[in-house]
């Protein structure tokens, strides 16, 4: 059976699982076209001030349309985020201080956010990071390196503890990313032995994946990056923050600074793209966890282990497809970067990345540079040699490279 066929009759009996994806595609977009009704924009929203960035009306009406689509007090979204670790980075400084203890209850947070907690990096990371500033830090080790222990939560957590933070997509892991019901369940637990520790949801990859976002279950402040699924895959750069007021504008102190807080920061005539970006997002989310469920499909079919399953629940747009082999999850990435829009002709090869303890392959011939909701796939070059495919603009991008993959493998 050649390659075509495969993904033909995958396709058919993915018809179930693409029809409740779409359905969530649908109700997210009446979500946030809701959002844009109600708060009136228009075109002079699009237009930005200059200098300090005092009274944009665009970048308020902005925020109020993030904070009614994530049902929050109040959102902050800028562009002057540099990336999703430094949205996040921003949360956590913004709301912890010397003393505070904050408690990662899903193990161990992705690599560049243990530099950001100071359990990694050199003496000078180390030195700038929250450990660094006197925060305590402490883990909730997962159970078999995969499932979250809710009964370690309960144990750990107590009146000391200020923050957790709650990691909802993998990282460069092989457990399971946590489900709306999962992230529900930890606040329900956490708020049980204290109801006034923050409940932060790392919520990168995670938007309009499910009907529901962690705030409507009980987090308290959740963040994540413009050029992932809320940016649509045209905003240029930046992040948002979103949940009670009182901690988001905790975070845009550290974001600008004290006094200046979410009144300052010019955003260069970037406001129609993050609202254009926003409005696109549900469609092209759909997609890319459409993309997903397909090469779930396929990867089981040519007998590679790959998760989440095809019919299993979806949270975030990434599909692990472990290979076992090095020279497999190169080829792989290579075959991504050579169906790309953006620098095919470019041969990825595993590299230092900042932030990273072992060489990592990246492919990526995206638009926007480092943009993970465009169809990308990366992996660190360490056993399993795990590939971690992620986005797609279009569901027939993702479909044309899995094709052309399946005959690299074939021949």
């Amino acid at each position: 059976m050649n390659s075509k066929e495969m993904i033909k009759i995958a396709q058919d009996n993915l018809k179930e699982q693409f029809e409740m994806i779409e359905e969530i595609r649908d109700y997210n977009q009446e979500k946030v076209l809701e959002a844009f009704f109600d708060n009136k924009v228009a075109p002079e929203h699009f237009y930005t001030v200059s200098g300090y960035g005092h009274d944009d009306l665009g970048r308020e009406i902005l925020d109020r349309v993030y904070a009614q689509v994530f049902k929050a007090e109040k959102a902050l979204v800028r562009i002057h985020f540099a990336s999703g670790t430094h949205t996040l980075a921003c949360a956590l400084f913004g709301n912890l201080k010397s003393g505070d203890k904050l408690l990662s209850v899903a193990g161990e947070p992705y690599d560049t956010m243990q530099e950001v907690i100071g359990t990694m990096g050199d003496e000078e990371t180390k030195r700038s990071s929250l450990i660094g500033s006197g925060i305590i830090y402490d883990e909730v080790q997962l159970i078999n390196n995969n499932d979250i222990d809710f009964n370690g939560i309960e144990k750990k957590v107590d009146q000391t503890t200020t923050m957790v933070l709650i990691q909802r997509s993998k990282g460069y892991s092989t457990r399971k990313s946590l489900t709306i019901e999962t992230i529900e369940k930890i606040c329900k637990i956490v708020k049980s032995k204290n109801p006034n520790c923050i409940c932060f949801v790392d919520n990168c990859y995670g938007e309009f994946v499910d009907k529901r976002e962690p705030l409507e279950v009980g987090a308290d402040l959740i963040g994540g990056s413009l050029i992932k699924n809320p940016g649509g895959g045209i905003v240029e750069a930046g992040g948002y923050i979103a949940g009670k007021a009182l901690y988001v504008d905790r975070s845009a102190n550290r974001l600008t600074a004290p006094g200046i807080g979410c009144e300052g920061g010019a955003m260069f005539n970037q406001h129609r793209l993050i609202f254009q970006g926003l409005f696109m997002a549900p469609s092209v989310v759909c997609d890319a966890v459409k993309g997903a469920v397909l090469a779930s499909k396929i990867f089981d079919e040519v007998g590679y282990e790959s998760y989440p399953k095809y019919n299993e629940k979806r949270t975030d747009i990434i599909q692990n497809i472990t290979f076992g082999k090095p020279e497999l999850l190169e080829q792989f990435c290579r075959t991504i970067q050579s169906l790309s829009p953006v620098n095919a002709y470019v041969t990825p090869i595993p590299e230092n990345i900042p932030g990273y303890e072992d060489k990592v392959i990246m492919a990526g011939g995206t638009f926007i540079e480092g943009s993970t909701i465009e169809l990308s796939a990366d992996g660190p070059m360490r056993a399993p040699y795990v590939a971690y495919m992620q986005g797609g603009l279009t569901y027939s991008h993702v479909k044309i490279a899995l094709q052309k993959f399946l005959d690299i493998i074939n021949k």
